[in-house]
């Protein structure tokens, strides 16, 4: 079993371990939610460079708040800033219009759950690339995993290197928009490899896990 923590739009470490995930998968609703994580961000790749995009959530005064109970806050128009930078990063890429329908509801809708957005999107984003991890939502909150299962909710963290933290994941250099202004920009969100590679989306994925590593593909 490998845990994960809930991430809006996860960089692509994520994304390449649930794909080279064994036998399942548990995603976090029980752990004290934990903010400056990519619980509530994720990082594109904008003209300017790395641009990262922040949900808003509601104050718990002070509380600690279940992760499954934080709520989105509609402070500062962030579903509207958000689409907008998405189409301004991606509109020239190869496939921003053949994915964009499927991504413009979850900016026009208002979900009051960041678990359950982030859960959707999740969905949706594997739906997209081509493969179905076996997903079930912890039941409690396990400070230490059994032996043998891997722990991933706290190694994949925008303030960590994904090369460093995570054992046989290499990032596989792919088409971005801007490469030639900022060479390649490793790990950013998922939807930079998808809208930029498409149904090749996988084919990353599957080649940035080290092929000495042993895994069940999906």
């Amino acid at each position: 079993m490998y845990y994960f923590s809930t991430a809006y739009l996860a960089p692509v470490s994520y994304y390449a371990m649930l794909y080279a995930s064994p036998a399942g998968i548990c995603m976090e609703q029980c752990e004290h939610y934990v903010k400056q994580t990519y619980r509530n961000r994720c990082v594109i790749a904008s003209a300017q460079g790395p641009l990262s995009l922040t949900i808003p959530t509601e104050s718990n005064k002070g509380e600690k708040c279940l992760v499954r109970d934080v709520r989105i806050s509609d402070h500062g128009n962030w579903r509207h800033l958000h689409w907008n930078a998405l189409q301004s990063a991606y509109q020239q890429s190869p496939f921003f219009e053949y994915y964009a329908d499927d991504f413009r509801p979850f900016y026009e809708k208002k979900y009051p759950f960041l678990f359950d957005f982030n859960e959707q999107l999740r969905q949706l984003v594997c739906n997209l690339i081509g493969f179905t991890p076996r997903v079930e939502l912890s039941t409690e909150y396990l400070p230490e995993v059994s032996s043998g299962d891997i722990d991933l909710r706290t190694l994949i963290h925008p303030k960590h290197s994904c090369t460093g933290a995570l054992s046989g994941y290499s990032p596989l250099p792919y088409y971005q928009v801007f490469r030639n202004r900022h060479g390649f920009l490793a790990d950013l969100s998922i939807v930079d490899l998808l809208f930029n590679m498409g149904p090749e989306s996988l084919l990353v994925l599957r080649d940035s896990i080290n092929k000495h590593t042993t895994y069940a593909h999906h």
